[in-house]
């Protein structure tokens, strides 16, 4: 299945609590989208989240559903590793 990386910029301190999260994860659920995790900024104010969807849209529209900014989307392609290399 396709990764993406999402750039979300909120506009408040992003907070998230147990139910919130379980909200995102149905709706994501419904549309084909699973979140495996996210990076939140210092200030609160974006996350940098990793996800895999059948397609983009997918990501957009659960976003929307969850009322949640998706600002930057990049289709990843493959995982480089420093022990890659070692």
């Amino acid at each position: 299945m396709p990764r993406y990386l999402i750039e979300r910029r909120f506009a408040e301190k992003m907070q998230l609590d147990k139910n919130g999260a379980a909200n995102i994860t149905r709706i994501n659920d419904e549309e084909g989208v699973k979140w495996l995790f996210s990076f939140l900024s210092a200030d609160k104010m974006r996350t940098y989240c990793l996800y895999e969807a059948p397609n983009m849209e997918a990501i957009r529209v659960a976003a929307r559903r969850n009322n949640l900014p998706a600002d930057v989307f990049i289709e990843i392609d493959s995982e480089i590793r420093p022990e890659m290399f070692a």
